[in-house]
Order: C-alpha cells, then sequence, then structure tokens
C-alpha cells in the first residue's frame, strides 16, 4: 500500500465488513484516492482486535505487555499483519472482479502468510468442525497475524462473491460482504458512504432543474 499512516480511534461504525479479516482490510480507508493507514502502531492494533470482539480480552491483555517489553520485535509484528491485510486485499478484490487467472503475486503471499501460521498452529475440534489455533506461546507477538491468517483462508475459501463488494464511495474503496436479507447493499455503510451519495445526487438534481428553469424564463425576467 502506499500512502500516509495516520492515528484513528476504532469505533464500532468501522467494523462494516461482515468478517474480521474484511475488517481487517478495512483497516486503510480511502483507498480509492490517496490510502491511508489507520494502524500507526502495535497498540492500535490491540485496540482494533478488542473492538472486533473475535479475541480473548485476557491474550490481548498478554500481548499488550508483551509489546510494552519489546516494542521492536512489536513493530516488526504489526508490519507483517500489514502485509498479510494487502495480500489479502489484492486477492480479495480480485475475486469480486472475477479475475482469471487470480493474480499469481497475492495469491503466493496469502499462502505464506497462512504457512506461517499453520506450523506454529495446533489442531483442536470446537462443536463437531476440526479448528487450527494458534496461541501466545508459540506465537508471541505475531499472534494475531497468525489468527488472522487462518482465518483469511478460511474466509477466501467459503467467499460469497454474489455478496461480496467495493463500495463506490468516494474516498472509500472498503470491502464488505452483504449479509442483508434482500442482498441489494451498495454501501460500505449508509450512514456514510450513502448519505454523501444521496446528498451530491440530490444537489445535482436541484442544479439540472434550476439550469432548466433559468432557460425557458423570458428576458426580462432573468
Amino acid at each position: 500500500m502506499t500512502g500516509t499512516v495516520q492515528a484513528h480511534t476504532f469505533r464500532s461504525r468501522d467494523l462494516v465488513g461482515g468478517h474480521v479479516v474484511v475488517d481487517l482490510v478495512n483497516t486503510v480507508t480511502a483507498r480509492d484516492a490517496e490510502p491511508v493507514d489507520w494502524l500507526d502502531g502495535y497498540p492500535r492494533l490491540l485496540e482494533w482486535a478488542a473492538l472486533t470482539g473475535e479475541f480473548d480480552p485476557v491474550v490481548l491483555g498478554d500481548l499488550r505487555r508483551l509489546a510494552e517489553a519489546e516494542p521492536g520485535e512489536a513493530a516488526a509484528a504489526l508490519e507483517r499483519t500489514r502485509e498479510l491485510r494487502e495480500a489479502v486485499h489484492d486477492l480479495l478484490t480480485a475475486l469480486v472482479r472475477q479475475d482469471d487467472p487470480a493474480p499469481a503475486a497475492a495469491v503466493g503471499r496469502v499462502e505464506s502468510h497462512w504457512k506461517q501460521a499453520a506450523a506454529g498452529a495446533r489442531l483442536t475440534v470446537r462443536g463437531n468442525t476440526p479448528w487450527l489455533e494458534t496461541g501466545v506461546e508459540t506465537s508471541g507477538l505475531d499472534h494475531l497475524h497468525h489468527e488472522l491468517a487462518l482465518r483469511a483462508l478460511d474466509l477466501l475459501r467459503s467467499l460469497p462473491l454474489e455478496r461480496t463488494r467495493v463500495c463506490p464511495g468516494p474516498r472509500c474503496g472498503w470491502v464488505f460482504i452483504d449479509r442483508s436479507r434482500g442482498g441489494r447493499r451498495r454501501w460500505c455503510d449508509m450512514a456514510t458512504c450513502g448519505n454523501l451519495a444521496k446528498g451530491r445526487t440530490h444537489y445535482q438534481r436541484r442544479r439540472h432543474t434550476m439550469s432548466r428553469q433559468d432557460a425557458h424564463r423570458p428576458p426580462g425576467d432573468q
């Protein structure tokens, strides 16, 4: 990703992707303009992870203390998470566009991150479902990176392409899975990009109407 890094306080409205890995992809905003990376440090990654509700708070506390003790390693782990994010973004958007074949570079990078994660994972069973799981004791500060890499492959294998979209809003480019009943969602969030688009459409229609009215006025009334 070529862009800037900017501090951002994550809020629930930032989690619109429909899957935690898609929400990771969306920690970069304005991808269709001048991309801005909101992950300005490892503590911010932990803040985002806590907000998703997908990770054990005790584990996140362990990672926070470990990051404070090893800031250099934490920065390196964050960079690996960013690399995973960009690889998933490239592959995800290619799948949405139905590029054939899928970009080999993105496929290779996702594969590499998955292999790194799987190397330290253990097989567990949740209910009746086998599951690869990582832990801080084996992954250290890469725990989130590894968990997200494992989940990324699960997502990509079961991605509902007919409901996965890229928001067309200006300075957005977020990806989302439309889980609405009708499956007609167009915007990442109606309260932001949707309302902006409605406002622009209303303004353009008003200008067009006024221009037509001015064109039909008698010369003395103008």
